[in-house]
């Protein structure tokens, strides 16, 4: 195995699970009892994600790159709509003293924010797309296990200072989202 290409897949993986990491702090600012079965289920989510999207990335890469670059300008469109709407609905709950069911993270809040953390990563599939297909599906893993690592730790981290903060941890939790939506917004539009 070549070990540049490793520490470049874990160094990919570091920078796409940013989004995933900060997620998961405001997914356990909101829950701070969560349980370690939960965390992993979150977790797990966001990695497999963040695997799938450079891995689709590549499949387009190689077979319909004209119709992924047209959807290419509409992702921080995209990702900015699926984090208000979460990041908002926190929020109101949170300013409306939602108790703690309302501030679990549900199924379809995950799947959305996997989504919403994970399209940007679609673009990784035209920087491994001279990759052949085990070596982007090993890339893909090797993404996938960074991901999981860095949000289990925001997780925990979220958790700890979620219990610290109680009631106003899913207001901070929603305005974490909301601020990530704008920052993927910002970058993929202006730079």
């Amino acid at each position: 195995m070549d070990y540049i290409f490793v520490m470049n897949s874990i160094l990919l993986g570091v920078g796409l699970a940013m989004d995933a990491f900060s997620v998961s702090l405001a997914n356990g600012l909101s829950e701070p009892k969560m349980k370690k079965s939960k965390m992993t289920l979150i977790a797990g989510t966001f990695g497999a994600f963040q695997a799938l999207m450079p891995m689709l990335g590549w499949f387009f890469v190689h077979t319909l790159v004209n119709y992924f670059k047209f959807f290419e300008k509409y992702i921080p469109w995209i990702a900015l709509f699926l984090l208000l709407f979460i990041g908002g609905k926190m929020l109101i709950d949170g300013i409306r003293g939602g108790d703690e069911e309302t501030a679990a993270v549900g199924f379809s809040a995950l799947i959305i924010q996997g989504i919403a953390t994970s399209i940007d990563a679609l673009s990784v599939g035209f920087t491994i797309s001279d990759y052949g297909v085990i070596k982007a599906i090993i890339a893909s893993l090797i993404i996938c296990v960074v991901t999981y690592v860095i949000c289990i730790a925001g997780l925990m981290l979220g958790k700890k200072f979620g219990t610290k903060l109680s009631g106003k941890a899913q207001i901070l939790g929603g305005v974490i989202l909301i601020l990530i939506g704008i920052e993927i917004f910002v970058k993929g539009v202006f730079f």
